[in-house]
């Protein structure tokens, strides 16, 4: 990677470090705040999936306007608008108003994640895929697991409202990161190529990129069911502390942070195909698993198997979709049906769960994540081709 690529390198990863630190700090106490406002599964399901709703609807368009016009451009403000939303959290506290302040989050999301992916999958050497989306890939998981420890810590000492004043704070930084580090637009490597992205048929029509989108929309949906009610479970059959929450929620995130980057490396070199596939049928072993274990230290290993999973699966993932982008000349708008793929799932999840915890019990949901889990590796695997280290852009 050349010297400038490093630079922006580096400063997308703590932009996005820090911003999703931020968010992390939040996510393990919005479900038990909800609660204790006196909201049902259904409305705690709603403040999760409006954050995926938004996102559901903005994605293509963001992602599509960034092929065109240039990465930075986006990147810039959505980190601005995740700090002053984070105000917002702050001042009201209102379900309603909790689930509009997540609408309008997602919005910036799809305008952050995405296109910052997308960014990075500009920069990328041929022939090191995996190992350059897994290593950058580390800042959002590490700052996930970060997160939910710090903010289980916060709230136990301090108090919800320092929370969100810490997720903003950090978004802040992100701003002011890529605001001065970042190159100008004109000189981005995508925009300086004067190619032109494919249309959204074309894309939509390949085969792999129909897969990856399944089985990204799978995966998350588990996540989605684990983050939206694991707290909760955990807090109700347990007695569970914040702080034990976060580090419940940090463990799983963690581990596959910690895999992302050796992952990525063995994704250049064997089948990315069979890792997909491997990684997933771990991801489906321990979400079933979660509503077998006998105390809070099962929870615990659950989580950290839920990680391992991710951790093998997700840089061969995100190496196939890096190939694909560069194959079609549209690395946002492949970034962004993958983004999409997790919206849906997020939103999905949330929503199963809390109509499972308000018509069945909770940990139905735990087997019908593993079910989706199980059926969507046979279909990558029927569906998809062989990917292995001689793919080349």
């Amino acid at each position: 990677m050349k010297t400038g690529d490093k630079k922006i390198f580096v400063t997308l990863f703590f932009s996005i470090f820090a911003t999703v630190t931020g968010v992390g700090i939040v996510i393990p106490l919005l479900p038990v705040y909800a609660y204790e406002l006196g909201a049902g599964g259904f409305y705690i399901g709603m403040i999760f999936g409006s954050f995926s709703l938004a996102r559901t609807f903005f994605l293509p368009y963001f992602g599509r306007l960034s092929d065109r016009k240039g990465r930075k451009p986006l990147i810039v403000p959505a980190l601005l608008a995740y700090a002053a939303i984070s105000l917002g959290f702050i001042f009201f506290k209102d379900i309603h108003a909790l689930i509009a302040l997540r609408f309008f989050q997602g919005i910036a999301s799809a305008m952050l994640m995405p296109i910052i992916q997308a960014y990075i999958g500009d920069i990328t050497p041929p022939g090191n895929e995996g190992f350059t989306m897994g290593l950058f890939n580390m800042s959002m998981f590490c700052g996930l697991s970060i997160g939910p420890f710090l903010g289980g810590f916060i709230h136990d000492y301090f108090s919800l409202q320092t929370s969100f004043a810490c997720m903003g704070l950090l978004a802040l930084i992100g701003f002011f990161l890529s605001l001065f580090l970042l190159p100008p637009t004109h000189s981005e490597k995508y925009l300086s190529s004067g190619k032109s992205p494919v249309d959204w048929k074309r894309l939509l029509s390949e085969r792999d990129i129909v897969s990856i989108f399944l089985f990204r929309y799978a995966h998350i949906l588990c996540i989605g069911i684990i983050w939206t009610f694991l707290p909760l479970y955990a807090k109700i059959k347990y007695n569970a502390s914040s702080s034990a929450i976060g580090t419940l929620i940090m463990l799983g995130v963690l581990v596959s942070g910690l895999l992302h980057m050796p992952m990525g490396y063995l994704a250049d070199k064997i089948n990315k195909r069979w890792m997909v596939v491997f990684g997933g049928l771990i991801v489906a072993g321990a979400i079933f698993w979660f509503q077998w274990v006998p105390d809070f230290t099962g929870l615990l290993w659950a989580s950290i198997f839920l990680g391992i999973g991710g951790g093998i699966s997700v840089p061969a993932l995100m190496a196939i979709a890096v190939l694909k982008g560069s194959e079609t000349d549209s690395m946002g708008s492949v970034m962004a049906i993958l983004t999409l793929a997790h919206s849906l799932g997020m939103l999905c999840g949330a929503l199963i769960g809390g109509l499972m915890m308000d018509m069945f019990q909770l940990d139905a949901a735990f087997s019908l994540g593993a079910a989706v889990m199980i059926l969507t590796v046979a279909v990558f695997l029927l569906n998809t081709r062989y990917h292995n280290r001689s793919s080349h852009r």
